[in-house]
């Protein structure tokens, strides 16, 4: 008899225990149903920044350029979703575009490409985001986004600065010219 009475016991606290527990875990999901994920989000998770023309989409997105009057070199990677070859323009500050040949239905990535998109002035400081132009031939579509403006003092960017610049910071000194008549 004492065998029972404990059993009973035993299985009232269980169910207790079950029922504080299931109540603990509807309290706790319920978090989720009231909250947005996170996940859901879209954003470019890089230095670089993101848009879609047409059937181009650009992702990773960014200007290397030693300073705000100075060339900048367009890098990241550019897809073409279309059937058909297209060409896309970056129009920058003051004038300043680029084009970049997209082949169907393939990408392009214009840190491995030869034929570098630059533009002759960046129209921002490094550190700062420049509004860009893009547009794809042979339709209407446009649009405008914003892009970072970095530099060489981020080692791995530092062989995208066109050729001839130097990033704002990182000159170095020359040492001065001796005399000949000391030696």
């Amino acid at each position: 008899m004492g065998f029972t009475a404990t059993n009973r016991g035993q299985r009232g606290k269980l169910a207790m225990a079950t029922a504080a527990l299931g109540i603990g875990l509807l309290s706790v999901t319920g978090c989720g149903y009231t909250n947005p994920q996170a996940t859901a989000a879209e954003y470019a998770a890089s230095d670089g920044t993101q848009a879609n023309v047409g059937a181009l989409q650009l992702r990773n997105m960014m200007i290397i350029s030693a300073g705000e009057d100075k060339p900048g070199r367009v890098i990241g990677a550019v897809y073409n979703s279309s059937s058909e070859d297209v060409t896309l323009t970056i129009a920058g500050a003051g004038g300043s575009q680029t084009e970049v040949p997209v082949k169907q239905n393939s990408y392009t990535l214009l840190n491995d490409s030869t034929d570098e998109a630059i533009l002759s002035t960046t129209g921002g400081i490094p550190g700062s985001l420049v509004e860009v132009g893009i547009s794809e031939d042979g339709t209407n579509q446009k649009a405008t986004f914003k892009v970072p403006v970095l530099d060489g003092t981020i080692t791995d960017y530092k062989q995208y600065l066109p050729a001839g610049s130097e990033p704002t910071g990182s000159a170095t000194p020359t040492p001065s010219p001796t005399s000949s008549a000391n030696h």
